[in-house]
């Protein structure tokens, strides 16, 4: 497949959403709404789920799957208040020695004007600089789309996963050609330039899996997630932050 053809599919409407992933992979899930501050964002879900015998904070960005629930979700493009919600459960996550699990679904953050009455970057980079200190473990996986700051506020990790489909990207193919070449129809060549697909992130050391979407793909994810968050089992809060911290220093390093 071709980089535009992972775009295709990362967008394609009958794709599991995030909360497919939680359904199919957690059990008793109990869903916590609002920032605390002005509301509740529906384009992020979170709350605590069980992953076999171990209690979690997980957090996912949910497109919804038919017309009326994507447009109240907005299309997974989330509002600040929604980011807010996110790192308020994070936080409490740290307080209790949760590990949290977050599912990364967006094509970007809401960059409506609310949105940036509210503080939408204020938000996003309050985000990536607590996500940085968390002494908890964070595991995130890009199911779908990753697009700009909106994906990376859930991103901060100590590992990132993508499914084999995903893609990642600081911009969309479209918004890459209308800005380089002042012509939206140069997207396949724009997916080509942005090397956004999940074997060129693994390639940058940007992610450090790949999740195969094959038929056992949610009793293999549910594997890996187990064995993931007990490679963290005893390790102290202060070296899970200083891994984290250290994996995104060595990013760009070419040596």
């Amino acid at each position: 497949m071709t980089a535009y053809d992972k775009v295709v599919a990362a967008r394609a409407k009958g794709r599991f959403t995030s909360l497919d992933y939680i359904d199919s992979i957690f059990t008793d899930f109990t869903e916590m709404h609002g920032d605390r501050r002005f509301g509740d964002d529906p384009a992020i879900v979170t709350g605590l789920a069980w992953l076999e015998n171990i209690c979690v904070t997980v957090i996912g960005i949910e497109k919804g799957k038919d017309i009326r629930e994507r447009a109240r979700r907005n299309f997974g493009s989330a509002h600040p208040e929604g980011y807010r919600k996110a790192l308020r459960q994070m936080k409490l996550a740290e307080k209790f020695g949760r590990s949290v699990i977050c599912f990364v679904d967006t094509s970007g953050a809401f960059c409506g004007m609310a949105a940036e009455e509210r503080g939408q970057g204020q938000a996003i980079a309050e985000n990536l600089m607590e996500m940085m200190a968390l002494r908890t473990p964070i595991i995130s996986v890009l199911v779908g789309e990753g697009g700009s700051g909106g994906a990376l506020a859930l991103a901060v990790a100590n590992e990132v996963w993508m499914l084999e489909n995903a893609v990642y990207s600081v911009i969309s193919p479209e918004g890459c050609a209308s800005i380089l070449w002042k012509d939206g129809s140069r997207v396949r060549e724009a997916c080509e330039c942005l090397k956004l697909t999940a074997g060129h992130m693994l390639e940058l050391g940007v992610i450090e899996k790949i999740i195969p979407e094959d038929d056992g793909l949610f009793e293999n994810f549910k594997r890996e997630l187990v064995a993931a968050i007990e490679r963290y089992a005893g390790k102290t809060g202060e070296e899970i932050a200083q891994e984290r911290y250290m994996r995104f220093r060595r990013m760009g390093d070419l040596k």
